[in-house]
């Protein structure tokens, strides 16, 4: 696949086939997420692949706020990916004081870089993904044991899609682009 056919054709996926999502997969998708650009090349990102169904629906059930879609989306995908990332580095120098104004903001940014090399590479490897932004972030953390200091960032459903939704209506370069000369 073109990349940028790539970029144009990858959907949010909320349906998904039962057919579960190989370790070699998990793994590709991973080193491309890898490739990401980080805050001093600091590769905070950290990926948790949840593919017990169990743990699936109790993330789903416990997790999610009551929000149904979410709970649908997680519970009906054969793959969960958690991503963190390790707090305190990206927009941080090594003493622990902000670089930037922008703080921690960093952290989301390396965070999202790192996800849309994800959610591409598994477009191209014909399998879907939506990323989740509404969460329970301290039940994620204690239903999967996860690290000190690690922050949850997003999860993503991952598996073969059972839809192809339309695109959403994009906004013109005009609007998105300021030209200053």
């Amino acid at each position: 696949m073109e990349f940028q056919n790539c970029i144009e054709s990858r959907r949010s996926i909320r349906r998904f086939t039962e057919q579960a999502v190989s370790k070699e997969q998990i793994e590709a998708l991973v080193r491309a997420a890898a490739f990401a650009p980080s805050w001093k090349n600091s590769q905070t990102v950290r990926y948790h692949a949840v593919c017990s169904k169990a743990l699936r629906e109790r993330i789903a059930e416990e997790a999610t706020f009551s929000f149904s879609k979410n709970r649908m989306n997680i519970s009906g995908a054969p793959l969960l990916m958690v991503v963190t990332t390790v707090d305190g580095i990206s927009g941080y120098e090594p003493d622990g004081s902000p670089t930037t104004t922008k703080g921690s903001h960093w952290q989301s940014f390396d965070a999202g870089l790192s996800v849309e090399n994800f959610v591409l590479a598994a477009a191209e490897m014909g399998l879907g993904s939506v990323i989740l932004g509404i969460f329970d972030e301290a039940k994620v953390k204690e239903i999967l044991q996860l690290p000190e200091g690690e922050s949850v960032s997003a999860l993503i459903p991952v598996g073969y899609p059972a839809e192809s939704p339309n695109c959403p209506k994009r906004k013109s370069v005009d609007e998105l682009l300021t030209v200053h000369e």
